[in-house]
């Protein structure tokens, strides 16, 4: 039967290399989800070790040949036509589900944020992104990688770069290393501004270089309030996720 053919506009790489697939598949086992949505199955190489397992496997897919090979050839599986980032994935399932997949590199980032609007109702997601992606979302404060994906995704999941994969399992190869980065929901009171929170990230490392006291200063806060708090004479790269939260709940007060 002949196989699908990898569309560049779709950011399509079809992964090749099995013992990969079924150790992604196998993260799974590490916490108790029982309904999972699995992003561009393409031909199934995940697939076929995701369906095995005792939990409910639905799959969204945005190659009409990729739907209509993996209905021919994989008795039983629950995939459909549709765009993830399009879809209202609250609705897929009655309960709780995570997330997986291979995801298309050209979109990873707007996954994880779908993720993150979605964050009550995914408990863990697992994925291969491009390796410098990867790294990003798992960056610590102090370092020029760290930035919004990694403040955003880290206060709502513990992270994991579970490992690095060669370009050559890949069909087609990529012109980067991948990574496959794993996280799992902190289950938290979120008694802080969230979208709030989204804003002051996102608005304090568009100006990564200045100090925390220009770089915010759309939120009209008074400024001998901000002059005694400390944190305003650092950039956004020297704060943890716990002080953006703070500095969150400051500028609630604060702002004018």
């Amino acid at each position: 039967m002949a196989k699908v053919r990898a569309k560049k506009h779709l950011g399509q790489h079809f992964l090749k290399d099995e013992r990969i697939a079924e150790r992604t598949a196998n993260w799974i086992d590490q916490v108790d989800v029982k309904n999972w949505l699995e992003i561009g199955p393409g031909m199934g190489v995940l697939t076929q070790f995701l369906m095995p397992k005792p939990i409910k496997l639905k799959a969204i897919e945005l190659d009409e040949e990729s739907v209509d090979y993996l209905e021919r050839t994989m008795v039983g599986i629950d995939v459909q036509y549709g765009d993830f980032l399009k879809t209202n994935i609250a609705e897929l399932f009655d309960d709780q589900f995570g997330v997986i997949g291979n995801f298309p590199y050209n979109i990873s980032s707007q996954i994880l944020f779908k993720i993150l609007e979605n964050k009550e109702h995914v408990p863990a997601f697992c994925g291969m992104f491009q390796l410098e992606v990867g790294q990003r979302i798992a960056a610590k404060p102090h370092s020029k990688t760290y930035g919004i994906l990694s403040v955003l995704v880290q206060a709502f999941y513990t992270v994991n770069l579970e490992f690095e994969i060669p370009p050559t399992v890949f069909n087609p190869p990529p012109k980067v290393q991948s990574v496959v980065l794993s996280g799992k929901r902190i289950e938290q009171n979120i008694d802080w501004d969230v979208p709030l929170y989204f804003d002051v990230v996102k608005t304090a490392f568009q100006q990564r270089r200045k100090t925390l006291s220009n770089a915010l200063k759309k939120f009209n806060m008074n400024k001998e309030e901000v002059l005694q708090n400390q944190m305003f004479k650092l950039r956004a790269e020297n704060l943890s996720v716990d002080d953006f939260k703070e500095l969150t709940a400051f500028v609630a007060i604060h702002r004018g």
